[in-house]
């Protein structure tokens, strides 16, 4: 397996010299109460973390990455049980403190000043009414870092460390008005604030587009070399290459495999490992299924005669906070022709996907027109879309926001159903069965609500709701950067076997450039709300013509 690694793995090779810990781990033990007694997630892991070093644990998710990291700030979660022979946090010179059975007191003036901590949910993470300074400010003026006078200029600098451009607007600004690649790095600027000797940083990319994902990485890599610990948790195996030092695989609450990233990535030896390797979707992986074995069937050339959808000349503009305006989408046009997957690659704020919600119509345009099926689309009252509605359906990257927490997986995938067709009960049932067969999830999973479900499962039950209606086109946003590689895989798969199997279209955005070359047949690439190149999928990845495509491609962390 050709593996690139950069720099960091390099310099580790050529300089082995052992690190002094920062974090030591011995038998660590996580445990939960349940109906059957104790459940136990965490099965006796160890693990050192030393100064100048990024250690990366990876597996999928369930395996016990978070628990681990919340653990180990003292976060492990209501009725947990953490037991370890060491859980040692070492301090300049030999001064050292034994976390397990510290008391809260204690975890609030560590926390942040000692070890920082960098959750993957920014949204949720980060207080609604706050701003965006105050935030990122808080940890300075707890651990009294910063006169008040100067907290302004010194949160600024924060923000344009982590790369968020306008950081004296953005600071004035509230979570709910940052994109999510925004927010993703206010929090990590929070966590940084502090200068934390150790950062723990929980899937701190995935909401991240690339060149913004490598700027990230040149901060955790900056804080490696002046000396700092980190503990990368990731599910993006091409992320721990380019970063990491050492990599331990985590799998059912235990560490199966754990070495040099090199020898790891290249020389792979519990099967897991392999299987986590070979489920990343890239150029290798065209034409080949990600969680199986064997070459996928030839998909059937895409009627070209007329596009099911076309958009000509599309603007959008809204208003900024700061009393600009901010052009989403600007002359775009791009069509999608039946059986073809369209993918839309760009970073956030590029427009990406300002283009879905018009498709849907579920945002107006300023100028320029949508055709459906031939027909006008964006003209249409909504009375009048309304019928038209079941042929083009959406998949977004986190169904859980809209899933009526109330409902059955049943009732969920029912809904369009009973909304868009004159079936009977009994025929409404049976054909949430055969959905549910369809997306290749157990029968008896239909009477679980959704915060029963894994990411996973929430996102078969998502594209089983979308593929009630029989639509002809379906907008997939960020379908899969919340899962983790295996999962990612499956859900890729199942979509293009749909594909095979209904001839469906598909519109496909995505800040992951690995997945759109494996799904897309052609590539629109947008930057600043205009579409800069567009191709077929191989020839817009190996021989790309504009210098923002080539930057993008440079950017892709690589296995």
């Amino acid at each position: 397996m050709n593996v690139q690694l950069v720099r960091r793995q390099d310099m580790a090779a050529a300089a082995p010299a052992p690190r002094p810990a920062i974090l030591e781990v011995e038998n660590l033990r996580i445990s939960f109460p349940s109906g059957r007694g104790p459940r136990e997630v965490v099965r006796g892991i160890s693990f050192t973390i030393g100064a100048g070093e990024i250690l990366a644990i990876v597996g999928e998710s369930g395996s016990g990455k978070s628990v681990t990291a919340r653990a180990l700030v003292g976060l492990a979660g209501p009725g947990s049980r953490v037991r370890a022979d060491a859980l040692r946090l070492s301090r300049p010179g030999d001064e050292s403190v034994e976390l397990i059975g510290l008391p809260e007191r204690q975890w609030s003036k560590i926390r942040g000043r000692e070890i920082g901590f960098v959750l993957q949910d920014a949204l949720v993470s980060l207080d609604p009414l706050r701003t965006i300074g105050r935030e990122v400010g808080e940890p300075l003026l707890t651990h009294a870092l910063v006169p008040p006078s100067e907290l302004g200029l010194e949160v600024e600098t924060l923000l344009a460390r982590v790369g968020i451009p306008d950081p004296a607007v953005r600071a004035a600004q509230y979570p709910h008005e940052l994109s999510g690649g925004l927010r993703q790095r206010a929090l990590i600027a929070s966590a940084l604030a502090a200068s934390p000797r150790l950062l723990i940083a929980d899937e701190p990319t995935t909401a991240l587009d690339v060149t913004v994902q490598q700027q990230i990485l040149g901060v955790f890599g900056g804080l490696a070399e002046a000396g700092h610990g980190i503990l990368l948790i990731t599910h993006d195996l091409a992320v721990a290459a380019q970063l990491a030092d050492r990599i331990a695989v985590m799998q059912n609450g235990e560490l199966v495999e754990t070495g040099p990233a090199r020898e790891v990535l290249r020389k792979p030896r519990h099967a897991y490992t392999r299987r986590l390797l070979s489920a990343v979707p890239g150029a290798a992986t065209r034409g080949r299924w990600l969680s199986e074995a064997g070459t996928r069937p030839v998909k059937a050339q895409p009627d070209l005669s007329r596009p099911i959808l076309a958009m000509r000349d599309i603007a959008v503009s809204f208003a900024r906070p700061d009393r600009g305006v901010t052009h989403a989408a600007n002359g775009v046009s791009l069509h999608v022709y039946p059986g073809e997957t369209l993918g839309i690659v760009g970073e956030s704020g590029s427009g990406k996907t300002t283009i879905g919600k018009v498709a849907l119509a579920l945002r107006k345009h300023d100028a320029g027109e949508v055709l459906f099926r031939g027909h006008a689309w964006s003209q249409l009252s909504e009375g009048d879309r309304r019928p038209l509605r079941r042929h083009i359906q959406t998949i977004v990257q986190d169904p859980l926001n809209s899933f009526d927490p109330r409902y059955t997986v049943a009732q969920i995938i029912e809904q369009p159903l009973r909304l868009d067709t004159d079936l009977g009960k009994a025929e409404r049932a049976a054909r949430v069965q055969e959905l549910v067969r369809l997306v290749n999830l157990p029968p008896d999973i239909q009477d679980r609500r959704p915060t029963a479900l894994s990411g996973g499962q929430r996102q078969r039950v998502s594209i089983a709701q979308a593929l009630a209606s029989e639509p002809d086109l379906l907008i997939c946003d960020e379908p899969v950067s919340a899962l983790d590689v295996t999962t990612q895989a499956q859900v890729l798969d199942l979509l293009i076997a749909l594909q095979h199997r209904l001839g469906l279209a598909m519109l496909f955005i995505s800040h992951d450039l690995g997945v759109i070359r494996h799904m897309s047949d052609r590539i629109a690439v947008m930057k600043d709300g205009i579409i800069v190149e567009t191709g077929p999928c191989e020839d817009v990845f190996v021989a790309p013509k504009h210098a923002y495509t080539r930057r993008l491609l440079e950017a892709v962390p690589r296995l």
